[in-house]
């Protein structure tokens, strides 16, 4: 398939790369900007204010920038913005922002967003997600980079799922996330460090282990969360990634699973 199909309805106002590729009955709204490379599959609907970036494909029967689910929304401008090479498959709902959200949802590149995903409006999502079939964010959530959604799982409006981190199928997560934790069950309970992610992304055997210590820490040596973290940064001797574990921790307005 090449160039727009003719049943497919684009409004004169979107912008489309010259060789974007926009299938049948698809439908296309005003403010919508599509990037080189991206395609749009048959009975898509997108529409503005959304910018696309390049290389990005949109299936069949998604809905795609659409206006948010919040009862406070009255019509002002808010967009969605999508980074590059991501895939977006079939019935996936994203909506974009509203005005107590700062007006933007955003994700950012080569994010997996399986069928009936649904992402709502204000949320924050990075690099590299996996969302598996039917997860779901409520508004204003934030998903760091490289985060795994396991089917079915479910996230509560405002959360943090810090990077790395990965929820089990059918995961009901009403607190924060740490990074590189894996979470399961209703309501979401630590299980480990996420083993199987840190060796895909390098981290060496020494660098996996500070981050389990730093685990049984927190979650295994009945501390409070105050003592775990002075006792964490004492051991880190400034390793990155504990850092960026201890950081999270300190910024939880929520507090996290435990």
């Amino acid at each position: 398939m090449t160039g727009i199909d003719p049943t497919a309805v684009v409004d004169p106002e979107a912008r489309l790369a010259d060789d974007v590729v926009v299938g049948p009955y698809a439908v296309i709204g005003a403010g919508v900007q599509i990037d080189s490379g991206c395609w749009v599959g048959p009975h898509a609907v997108i529409n503005g204010p959304t910018h696309i970036a390049a290389d990005s494909r949109v299936f069949q029967f998604a809905s795609v920038g659409e206006v948010p689910q919040d009862k406070k929304y009255h019509g002002e401008e808010s967009r969605l913005e999508i980074g590059r090479r991501n895939t977006i498959r079939e019935c996936v709902t994203i909506n974009r922002g509203t005005a107590d959200g700062g007006g933007t949802t955003r994700l950012g590149d080569d994010n997996w967003i399986m069928a009936y995903v649904h992402i709502a409006h204000d949320c924050q999502v990075g690099n590299g997600v996996v969302f598996a079939n039917g997860a779901s964010l409520a508004g204003h959530v934030e998903v760091g980079d490289r985060v795994t959604l396991g089917g079915f799982s479910l996230v509560h409006q405002f959360c943090r799922l810090g990077q790395g981190c990965f929820t089990a199928m059918g995961s009901c997560i009403r607190q924060d996330v740490p990074p590189w934790v894996m979470v399961a069950g209703d309501p979401a309970e630590p299980h480990g460090t996420n083993s199987e992610g840190l060796r895909r992304q390098g981290f060496d055997q020494a660098a996996q282990q500070r981050l389990r210590n730093a685990y049984r820490l927190l979650y295994k040596r009945g501390l409070r969360l105050a003592e775990a973290l002075e006792t964490i940064e004492a051991e880190a001797q400034g390793d990155p990634a504990i850092m960026e574990f201890l950081a999270f921790l300190r910024a939880s307005p929520r507090g996290i699973v435990r």
